[in-house]
């Protein structure tokens, strides 16, 4: 009956929760600061990460009514991409971390592109060559901050990843440390070879020194100093939290496939031992490793998912909270025509279009707030069927069904019109905070807690699954329109759009 304790540091909040035997026992959450220094940057303070990272699980303990020695094991997850540099001496960040959203690397990946590396590096790294992932941000930082290159060549500077910010943190600048589903996702690491590849670091000019040690998933990372929780805690596990909730749904088994609904929405497929090479769009990335397997999956992301929803309370006062969209979306039986394609940071996958905007189409004087509601929403699972799409021709068998999480699987109406749209079921699990419950799992593998995944699997319940109710030509109809809007976009094209 080991309690676990999951650290999830997301893009918009951190959050700490208490699990047992795969139940949620308590959760702590805080937002931070979001920080837009011009268009299309995006940066987090390092230090507020941490802090707010820390008071949550502080908090999540006196919910909990436990202590550091009554937590097992716990486990790391965190928003990916993001990156941060810091003085080895101090642990003081040289700069703001760089988060996935930020698009200022276009003009560097242009180059790559023009000097005919982007081929190369997606053979190493299964990655699209773009400013969404941290080799082209950690070079920036190198680029622009006054000394840091110098100082990197010195061996005075650390780079990571939110989850190496962290346990650097946690264990007082002991351990430097990352898991192989962090390090993948960097445009550093060979996830064929395993390794940090020297030819890329030297393509980006980025010094070795700089980077961290990489683990399995599930690995005695270390302990956290007893003065920050009550005592002495072991770090178990660490993964990104994309492969951490396609460990958290139990999708072991090639094939299986799962979708988080966060601040974007991102779709991974397990393709087991073989890494899988997309030609549609998608991107190959090492999954969490435990247990001596090494796994992969191909994912899809979309840059703006319930962003949408926040845009919506926050830009447009459409709202005054998030909870109220499914309500004011349901107002209207459908979007009145109106399709809304939501590219404020540029289209993700599958079509990697780095310099969309978002727009509006089909407006009219009948429009209302609610259509336009609807219609956001609608943009959530459209974005998510394109990457199903492209995952099912990708992949060697067809996908039978879609396990999803994140805070806007709440939402009945999205999940329904998401199962219109596949034509297959949606599964949303009991514990839809999978990315926690991912990390938290991979924290009790390595600390004894569980056996092997059979175990883990064995605690996976449903709690609803929703069933296609449209027909398949009504589908694809709708997914038509849609298509039929990015194609639009992309060509710049949309006299008859409203752009945001």
């Amino acid at each position: 009956m080991a309690y676990l304790l999951a650290l999830d540091q997301g893009t918009s909040s951190s959050r700490s929760i208490v699990f047992r035997d795969g139940a949620v026992v308590a959760t702590a959450q805080q937002e931070f600061t979001q920080i837009f220094p011009q268009p299309g940057w995006v940066e987090h303070d390092p230090d507020e990460l941490w802090r707010s990272q820390l008071a949550t699980a502080r908090e999540v303990l006196a919910k909990a009514g436990l202590r550091a020695g009554d937590i097992a094991a716990l486990g790391i997850t965190n928003q990916r991409e993001t990156t941060v540099v810091w003085e080895r001496a101090t642990g003081r960040p040289i700069f703001n971390a760089i988060v996935w959203q930020d698009r200022r690397t276009e003009a560097l990946c242009e180059r790559l592109r023009a000097d005919g590396l982007a081929d190369a590096i997606r053979a190493k790294t299964g990655l699209v060559l773009d400013p969404y992932f941290s080799a082209t941000k950690l070079k920036w930082i190198l680029d622009n901050v006054d000394g840091a290159r110098e100082r990197a060549a010195r061996g005075e500077l650390a780079f990571g990843t939110v989850d190496s910010w962290l346990a650097w943190n946690l264990t007082g600048g002991r351990v430097h440390v990352t898991d192989v589903s962090n390090a993948a996702r960097t445009m550093l690491w060979n996830i064929h070879e395993r390794c940090w590849d020297a030819e890329l670091l030297a393509w980006l000019d980025i010094p070795a020194d700089l980077l961290p040690e990489v683990h399995p998933s599930s690995h005695l990372f270390g302990m956290t100093d007893a003065e920050w929780l009550g005592g002495e805690v072991c770090i178990g596990g660490i993964a990104g939290d994309q492969q951490a909730a396609l460990f958290g749904q139990a999708c072991f088994q090639p094939g299986m496939a799962k979708n988080t609904y966060g601040t974007g929405c991102f779709m991974l497929l397990n393709t087991g031992s073989e890494c899988a090479t997309s030609n549609n769009g998608l991107i190959s990335t090492a999954a969490c490793e435990a247990q001596g397997r090494h796994q992969y999956a191909l994912e899809g992301s979309v840059f703006i998912g319930g962003a949408v929803v926040q845009w919506l309370r926050d830009g447009l006062k459409a709202i005054k909270s998030a909870s109220e969209i499914e309500a004011l979306a349901a107002s209207v039986p459908d979007a009145g025509g109106v399709v809304f394609v939501p590219s404020f940071t540029g289209l993700g996958a599958p079509y990697w279009v780095p310099s969309a905007k978002g727009a509006m189409f089909g407006l009219s004087r009948g429009t209302t707030v609610a259509h336009i509601a609807r219609a956001a929403l609608e943009s959530i699972a459209f974005q998510s069927a394109a990457l199903l799409q492209a995952m099912q021709r990708d992949a060697a068998a067809p996908i039978t069904e879609l396990r999803v999480d994140g805070g806007a699987c709440a939402n009945s109406l999205l999940l329904q019109f998401q199962a219109d749209l596949l034509g297959i079921p949606v599964v949303r699990p009991v514990v839809t905070e999978t990315t926690a419950l991912g990390a938290a799992s991979l924290a009790g593998l390595a600390a004894g807690v569980y056996q092997g995944t059979a175990d883990l699997a064995q605690q996976w319940r449903v709690d609803r699954v929703f069933e296609p109710a449209t027909g398949r030509d009504e589908a694809q109809r709708r997914v038509q329109g849609w298509e039929q809007a990015v194609s639009q976009l992309r060509s710049g094209c949309a006299e008859s759009a409203f752009a945001l």
